[in-house]
């Protein structure tokens, strides 16, 4: 009588199962993070930034709102579908993942650039005697 050392097929399918979860997860994550962080580090106010860098930062920034929320959408049904046969420590990793995608779905539809300088309470017109600019500066009259 041989005892066989390999594992049951249905054991090895949920494993496939399992992994293929795992993968897809890790991608729809770390696009929807990808989305967000790669324009704000990319674009810098006051620092030289490479057109093609820029370039790539505008383009992710214009399709983020939307790519970011399918991502999203597809990280939490995944998660969803993992959740109930994981330990506690792979949970947390889950938990902690889906807080960083969603903080980062919402960051990607937020203007940001914004809040780095302080807006203009009341915007308006001033007469050239009023304003506080050296006598040498140009103004449009």
């Amino acid at each position: 009588m041989s005892v066989s050392l390999s594992s049951p097929p249905q054991l090895k399918s949920q494993r496939r199962s399992s992994l293929w979860f795992w993968t897809a997860f890790s991608v729809c994550a770390l696009a929807a993070i990808t989305l967000f962080f790669v324009p704000a580090f990319i674009i810098r106010p006051f620092r030289h930034q490479s057109t093609r860098a820029l370039f790539l930062a505008v383009a992710l920034r214009q399709r983020a709102p939307l790519d970011s929320l399918l991502a999203a959408i597809a990280a939490f049904l995944l998660a969803f579908a993992l959740w109930r046969t994981t330990t506690r420590w792979r949970k947390a990793l889950l938990a902690l993942t889906l807080l960083l995608v969603t903080i980062s779905a919402v960051m990607a539809r937020m203007n940001y650039f914004e809040w780095m300088f302080h807006p203009i309470a009341a915007p308006g017109f001033e007469t050239e005697a009023q304003s506080k600019l050296d006598a040498g500066e140009m103004i449009m009259a």
